[in-house]
């Protein structure tokens, strides 16, 4: 079996394992942890025999495969764990059983984040068998439970201060190879993260006197909780763009048609303008211009028949590079104005820093995508979403996040959602990236 043929294999042997995180740790199959790391070693056998490989904060991996220099290592990221499937019925294919069907491999974990993890692997592997050592020391992070922000990541960091290793640049996942996402650019984007905003979950709690059903009084709790919800739908956090997403307009302009080459070419004269047309274009657009607000959970009263007594509502906020996390929920406080509702910090993180765009280090991952994705366009954006690296750009500066596979606008979709599923073409380019990014360390 060639490696590319592996490669798939040990992709579906993965996601057949269902390593789901849970915020409450009691609640995972650690059963299933121990399995994978099993079929891991059984799939990369090379890889384990020549790397240092650590298991740390119980079931993540920290390895080592020693360079010929002492330059500044790289560390590739991934991590082993999964979110829960909702509902398996909505599936077309069951999410655990990593059905081979219409040249992609189904299944939970497909593109978050097994795929990247058996891509960086593979390449390894390969390039162990072909007899490669790399010209400085690479590090593989593998955390069990970014899923939940758990600590395995932040365990990773503390190892590798320990040790006194000072990284060159890390890649994580986050960005990926897009099309359609900016209006007049038909080429295939790379949208690499250089920044990731900030994570802040907020509670909501409203009271009020509660009672029987069948005499209501106006203004309970929930209906509290219902206003202070419409007044944060109502009123969004202002727009603007930072740096990082003018550089990412302007980089695409080079490759837009007229009139948007125009305008993506000047954004940063037209800042002002596009931090309020932006948001227009979609959610996700949208999402790169502001600081957002989603309500993702809800309790009310135990029983059907009982007026709630306090109500409360979970609220998920992602934080815009170069604000805050105290600004952010003085901006709730504010908006919601309501002192029969509390507004509660539960957890936060500030924004990452911005990680440079004008050194080797970005430099050789464009040359490495222009090389195995000719034609696609490297672009720096921020990532919406949360990742592992943020640790990691707390202490070191070139932090990258990027996952080396074409994905459409349905499985960016399917993340985290119904159908998850990478092709298996995708899959194989994902791992020559990988491969070529080393041998040119």
């Amino acid at each position: 079996m060639n490696g590319d043929q592996a490669a798939v294999e040990a992709l579906r042997a993965l996601i057949r394992i269902p390593t789901v995180s849970d915020w409450d740790p009691g609640n995972e199959d650690r059963a299933a942890f121990d399995a994978l790391l099993v079929e891991l070693r059984a799939r990369f056998p090379r890889l384990h025999a020549t790397c240092d490989v650590q298991r740390i904060s119980g079931d993540a991996l920290l390895v080592r495969w020693p360079g010929r220099t002492q330059e500044a290592p790289v560390v590739l990221m991934a991590h082993l764990d999964v979110v829960p499937v909702d509902d398996a019925s909505a599936w077309t294919h069951p999410p655990f059983a990593a059905d081979l069907a219409d040249g992609h491999v189904w299944g939970r974990g497909a593109l978050d984040c097994k795929g990247s993890l058996v891509a960086t692997c593979q390449a390894v592997e390969d390039l162990i068998a072909d007899g490669v050592t790399p010209g400085r020391d690479v590090w593989l992070s593998f955390g069990c439970n970014e899923e939940v922000s758990g600590r395995a990541a932040r365990d990773a960091v503390a190892i590798l201060r320990e040790r006194g290793v000072e990284p060159w640049f890390v890649i994580d996942e986050g960005g990926a190879i897009v099309e359609g996402v900016l209006p007049g650019v038909d080429a295939p984007m790379a949208v690499i993260g250089v920044s990731e905003k900030g994570t802040v979950d907020v509670d909501l709690t409203a009271r009020g006197d509660g009672g029987h059903a069948s005499a209501p009084r106006r203004m309970g709790a929930t209906s509290r909780l219902a206003r202070a919800i419409l007044r944060l739908e109502r009123r969004p956090f202002p727009s603007h763009l930072p740096d990082a997403t003018v550089d990412m307009l302007e980089r695409a302009g080079a490759h837009a048609r007229m009139p948007y080459a125009a305008v993506f070419g000047h954004a940063r004269r037209l800042r002002p303008v596009l931090s309020r047309v932006l948001p227009r274009l979609g959610h996700e657009t949208a999402a790169l211009t502001r600081t957002t607000v989603a309500v993702t959970q809800l309790s009310g009263s135990p029983g059907a028949n009982v007026i709630a007594a306090t109500a409360r509502a979970h609220v998920n906020m992602r934080v815009m590079v170069g604000e805050t996390v105290d600004g952010a929920i003085e901006r709730i406080r504010r908006t919601v104005k309501d002192p029969y509702v509390e507004v509660t910090l539960v957890s936060g993180d500030e924004p990452s820093p911005v990680s440079p765009t004008d050194d080797a280090a970005y430099a050789l991952l464009e040359s490495t995508l222009g090389e195995v994705f000719p034609g696609t366009v490297a672009v720096p954006y921020v990532m919406l979403a949360a990742t592992d690296s943020r640790h990691f750009h707390r202490v070191w500066p070139r932090v990258y996040r990027f996952t080396p596979f074409r994905m459409t606008d349905a499985q960016r979709a399917s993340i985290h959602g119904v159908d998850e599923r990478i092709g298996v073409d995708d899959l194989h380019d994902g791992i020559a990236w990988y491969r070529r990014l080393i041998e040119q360390l």
